[in-house]
């Protein structure tokens, strides 16, 4: 029988492999609109266990991970400014998870 971890630890590489590899050109507030996460999101949530499991990490090193790059590397790569309906559409769906 496989470990769950062990599945688990691959969907989360294949996920990163999908949105920083396959999707880049997928905003970060397309991803909070449609799912309510980002890759800043899996950031802080990957630093968080890290701290659970006792191992101190930055938001820099989490958002590295994350993204395979530095933050402002892939801000500047990859990163285009939200257009108003962008805005509109997270302020819309940010007011339903509050």
């Amino acid at each position: 029988m496989t470990d769950n971890t062990a599945l688990e630890a691959a969907a989360f590489r294949r996920l990163l492999q999908h949105l920083n590899e396959q999707r880049p050109d997928v905003q970060n507030i397309d991803l909070m609109n449609l799912a309510g996460f980002c890759r800043n999101c899996l950031a802080d949530w990957y630093r968080q266990a890290a701290e659970a499991a006792g191992d101190s990490m930055d938001k820099d090193a989490a958002r590295e991970r994350i993204y395979g790059m530095p933050y402002s590397e892939w801000k500047a790569r990859h990163q285009t400014e939200a257009t108003p309906e962008q805005r509109a559409a997270f302020e819309h769906s940010h007011r339903r998870h509050d």
